[in-house]
């Protein structure tokens, strides 16, 4: 499975990007997609995951009622869209994905990553 991420950019406190992650190869044996971001001298940390079919979706507590996590099956794509951005969630963004039956909000729980894409909000 190749990720790729892209839609990042730099905004202004307050404004919103939508992020977005194209997987290609043998995407049938994805179950689960997920956004984890990573800034400077911290860990990656997750941001929002969802199944293919948008059952099961799990949000971090940091970006609950501003991002919304969705995908479309037919382009198989998923977004992220940013709302009410704030300079804290500065930070490179990954897509990654999961072949098992679950959710995960744990890094060491996905196989496959797309490359990054920086998001820079400023103040």
């Amino acid at each position: 499975v190749q990720l790729q991420a892209s839609g990042g950019g730099l905004v202004l406190a307050g404004g919103s990007l939508r992020l977005s992650c194209a997987a290609s190869g043998r995407t049938s044996s994805v179950y689960a997609m997920g956004w984890f971001r990573q800034s400077p001298g911290k860990e990656r940390e997750f941001v929002a995951a969802t199944t293919w079919s948008g059952g099961t979706i799990r949000y971090a507590d940091s970006v609950k009622g501003r991002f919304t996590i969705s995908r479309d099956n037919a382009k198989n794509t998923v977004y992220l869209q940013m709302n009410s951005l704030k300079p804290e969630d500065t930070a490179v963004y990954y897509c990654a994905s999961d072949k098992n039956i679950r959710v995960s909000m744990q890094v060491i729980d996905y196989q496959y990553w797309g490359q990054g894409t920086q998001v820079t909000v400023s103040s």
